[in-house]
């Protein structure tokens, strides 16, 4: 079965050809976030607008392996290779997951295929289903390969349930016990910022403007190689407490707090922003080691699933992969970075193990759509 999967729900505007939810024949890229840089995050008025623009490109692109000829319209590719439409409904920004909706409804009203409506932060953990392959990502116009290179060899046979799936990116931090390849429970997620959010405010806060997590990482690890004295202590939100559930608005003001600090005692310079840096990520990742391990000796878990875009995060995989050591018959799956950030392709992966067909006319988009499912 082949799904063209369309993701529209932040600034990316994305779509991939997904077969039998596992093998991904394609999968394009057009990010805004350079045009963001200036405002210091997205704008969601100029993410719109620009999503309108890529959204018919990048579906043709995603659909190039597909054509069997180069006269063959976008639709009748579509109407002769591929079976079903996959399109993010929610979470997200309403200007941009309209774009993507509203594109993929039309789609499948004139090809007459059956569309499936999917919740992309649900989806964040099928990436670990899908093989990896080269991601062609595309910033404002420019087309680039880049080539996936996996942490561990993919065999979606050593995935074995039940499994905890932490999903942790930049608006949700969320735990899932995953029963089966359909069958999710909601276990606990943030009561107010999520990780990648902490990430994003530390990072301004430190002088690196939108570069979030990805400035965070490379400045601790200078920190790290000089390894120089430590001073700046931060606290680990709710790491002690009994719930599976986070909280790392806290966090963001004791940053904020020990900023002003080094200001004050003239104190800020180069090696204090390592540490600070360096901080930040011991403290986020230690929380989110301790909750997921947590879940997993409650639930009995012989797999754990990572996704989202702060899964990429390469301290965040050391210290799983070095803890998970002292348990047993307990495997740990993470996705390449490039499936663990915002595409299209998980979006296919999760169509086609746990979607259902919707009447096109009955999909709309729910920006504050629900991420807590079943009980456990």
């Amino acid at each position: 079965m082949k799904i063209l999967a369309i993701e529209t729900s932040c600034d990316e505007t994305a779509a991939s050809v997904v077969q039998d939810g596992t093998k991904i024949l394609s999968n394009v890229v057009a990010s805004s976030s350079a045009m963001h840089e200036k405002y210091g995050g997205i704008v969601p008025e100029v993410a719109a607008r620009e999503q309108l623009k890529c959204v018919i490109p990048v579906i043709i692109e995603a659909l190039k392996p597909l054509k069997t000829g180069v006269n063959v319209s976008m639709f009748q590719c579509i109407n002769d290779s591929i079976d079903a439409i996959a399109v993010t409904v929610g979470p997200g920004l309403i200007g941009s997951l309209l774009t993507g909706v509203e594109t993929a409804k039309t789609i499948a009203y004139v090809t007459d295929k059956p569309i499936i409506p999917v919740n992309h932060v649900l989806a964040h953990m099928y990436a670990n289903f899908l093989e990896p392959l080269s991601c062609h990502s595309r910033e404002d116009g420019n087309l680039t390969s880049k080539t996936q290179i996996p942490d561990q060899v993919w065999d979606d046979k050593t995935i074995k349930f039940p499994a905890i799936s932490l999903v942790v990116s930049g608006g949700h931090t969320e735990l899932y016990l995953m029963k089966s390849v359909k069958e999710l429970c909601w276990l606990g997620g943030t009561l107010d910022d999520a990780a990648g959010e902490c990430f994003d405010k530390a990072a301004r806060l430190l002088g690196f403007g939108n570069r979030g997590g990805v400035a965070i990482q490379e400045t601790a690890a200078k920190f790290t190689i000089h390894n120089s004295q430590f001073t700046i202590p931060l606290p680990r939100p709710m790491l002690n407490d009994d719930s599976l559930n986070f909280s790392f608005s806290g966090l963001k003001t004791a940053i904020l707090r020990e900023i002003d600090k080094l200001k004050r005692n003239q104190q800020y310079n180069n090696r204090t922003i390592e540490q600070s840096s360096y901080e930040v990520q011991e403290a986020i990742t230690d929380v989110l080691v301790e909750k997921t391990l947590r879940a997993a000796q409650k639930y009995k878990a012989k797999s754990i699933l990572l996704s989202g875009g702060v899964a990429a995060n390469i301290r965040l995989r050391e210290k799983f992969f070095s803890t998970i050591k002292q348990f047993n018959n307990i495997t740990i799956h993470v996705p390449s970075p490039e499936l663990c950030t915002d595409n299209a392709a998980y979006i296919g992966a999760y169509a086609f193990f746990r979607g259902k067909s919707t009447d096109w006319k009955k999909i709309t988009a729910v920006p504050d759509l629900a991420v807590e499912v079943g009980e456990a």
